[in-house]
């Protein structure tokens, strides 16, 4: 416990982001490289690191399903495109019905649609194919988002990296095997839970999500 209050967290997602920016500097003002956020949190840290980088921004759909009346515990993860990864450990060891597996998955689907339609209006998702994509979120503790979206991803891009401000140490390494490359800036042990690693971690809105959406494409226009 000693060990965790000598790092200090981070102030709130934006400056995780600059921070975890300085870690990505090689990848800056590459005309293949597309910053992929996982909402909601995912996309003040992403923004930082677009801008840093000189690089488009969007965000990549992802929805824990969590176990019923324990809902931080995921059970799996659905992402845009209708793929979905299931944590059998958790579903074999609370004993979940697949009618119940079921529920979950169709209710999150019915979020993560009425987020696309929030996040994009009319507008399709950004082409991926042949892009080195930065898969970009608040931190990592299980990976199962991180894991649905690397999934849903793919056979499409290029290039995929995993990229993170904080991360669990294990969960860290596991994904060297499923990423072309992944970057933790921080690695703290004992980690605990994302949230412990932010003064503030509140929760980020709809509202802020489009609006980073809408400067990042603004910039990026200004740019070009």
């Amino acid at each position: 416990m000693d060990r965790f209050f000598r790092e200090r967290p981070f102030r709130d997602r934006r400056q995780a982001g600059r921070e975890l920016a300085r870690a990505l500097a090689d990848y800056r003002s590459r005309p293949d490289v597309l910053v992929l956020a996982l909402p909601r949190g995912g996309v003040p840290v992403a923004y930082e690191v677009a801008r840093a980088l000189d690089a488009p921004l969007d965000v990549f759909l992802v929805r824990k399903l969590g176990v019923p009346g324990h809902e931080e515990l995921a059970l799996g993860a659905l992402a845009t495109g209708g793929v979905r990864l299931l944590n059998e450990d958790v579903v074999r060891g609370l004993r979940i019905p697949p009618e119940v597996v079921d529920r979950v998955t169709a209710a999150e689907q019915e979020e993560l649609e009425r987020r696309e339609r929030a996040y994009r209006d009319d507008r399709g998702p950004t082409e991926v194919r042949g892009k080195t994509v930065l898969l970009i979120d608040d931190g990592l503790a299980t990976g199962a988002s991180m894991r649905v979206a690397v999934a849903a991803a793919t056979g499409r891009p290029a290039r995929i990296v995993v990229a993170v401000p904080v991360a669990a140490p294990e969960t860290c390494d596991e994904f060297h095997d499923e990423v072309d490359e992944v970057i933790c800036a921080r690695t703290p042990s004992p980690f605990y839970a994302v949230g412990l690693w932010y003064e503030d971690f509140s929760q980020t809105t709809d509202e802020e999500v489009r609006d980073l959406l809408e400067r990042s494409a603004h910039d990026q226009a200004i740019a070009s």
